[in-house]
Formats: C-alpha cells, structure tokens, sequence
C-alpha cells in the first residue's frame, strides 16, 4: 500500500505548524521530559537575546531562571508531564543582557502522535511594562 500521499500531506502540515509557532508574536519555547530547551521561537529569540544554538538542550529551569522561582516552574512544568495545563503563571526571566523580563505563561504538555506526553510547550507573554504600571499607579 503507497502511502506517499498521506506522508506528502502530513509533512507539509507539519512544515506549516512549525513555521506559525516560529513567526506567531509572542515568545513560544518548549522543553523536552528532561527539562530541555528544545523549541524556541523568533519572538523569544528577539525579547531574551539568546539564539537557538545557545539555549538548545540547556536546562531552562536550572540555568535560566531565577533562584526565587526554580521550584514554582519546575512544579509547573511537572505538572504539565502529569498531562495538566496551567495559565497565567507569571514568573520572570533573565535575558542575555541581564535584563528581568516578567512572563506571563500557559504551558501545556507535548504529546507525540501516540498521545504520550515528550514535553511542554510554554506560549508567554511579556507583562514587564504592565507590572510596572499597575504599581506606580498603586503609589
């Protein structure tokens, strides 16, 4: 049986995914089951300053994220290998020039196409300027 159509089409589905996650405005990262970057899109690219290459198969928790938040993401990541999503978990994250950036984050696992869960897949949102507004206005 020739199933070079299907593989054709399943190809060129997957082909399209990709380069939406890759141009969409907003930073999208993915980690592997063992905690690796292993996604990183053009607007995350643009807002941290670190280029595929460096963040690849690094740990993001472990060497990307600040002291004081390292144990709430890794629940949140945790959570999401449990095959649970989270929303609107805000945490911050130290670009390559050493700036905070606060993230707003939806995380949701990774599944292959058995449905078994592989990673997680972070689609944030910078609330840096916002976060500073709302607490110079509470002054």
């Amino acid at each position: 049986q020739d199933n070079t159509g299907e593989t054709h089409e399943r190809l060129a589905k997957v082909r399209e995914s990709i380069k939406l996650i890759d141009n969409v405005n907003a930073p999208i990262f993915g980690v592997d089951i063992r905690g690796r970057v292993n996604m990183w899109n053009q607007c995350a690219i643009r807002l941290f300053g670190f280029s595929r290459e460096e963040i690849f198969n690094h740990f993001l928790v472990q060497e990307f994220i600040t002291d004081d938040y390292k144990i709430a993401l890794q629940a949140v990541f945790d959570k999401a290998f449990r095959g649970e999503e989270t929303e609107n978990f805000v945490f911050p994250l130290i670009t390559k020039g050493g700036a905070r950036i606060e993230m707003l984050l939806n995380a949701t696992p990774r599944r292959d196409e058995q449905e078994n869960i592989i990673g997680v897949i972070g689609i944030g949102q910078d609330i840096t300027s916002r976060l500073a507004q709302e607490k110079e206005f509470t002054k």
